[in-house]
């Protein structure tokens, strides 16, 4: 079970990137939301990463 949400991601995920390169090529109105979708969640997910480092490489500072 938990493979086919794996792969639903991942498909996800590489139409997401399709739609993005379609959209830059100027693809029709769907695509381009599509991949304004695709980009704003990118961003959601890198900030995400970025707190979390700093959160992390915060705490284990004082242990050296």
């Amino acid at each position: 079970m938990i493979n086919l949400v794996l792969l639903g991601v991942l498909v996800l995920a590489i139409g997401g990137c399709v739609c993005v390169v379609w959209a830059e090529r100027g693809g029709p109105r769907w695509v381009r939301g599509v991949a304004s979708v695709t980009l704003a969640a990118s961003e959601l997910v890198r900030r995400a990463a970025k707190k979390n480092r700093r959160r992390s490489s915060g705490t284990n500072s004082g242990r050296d």
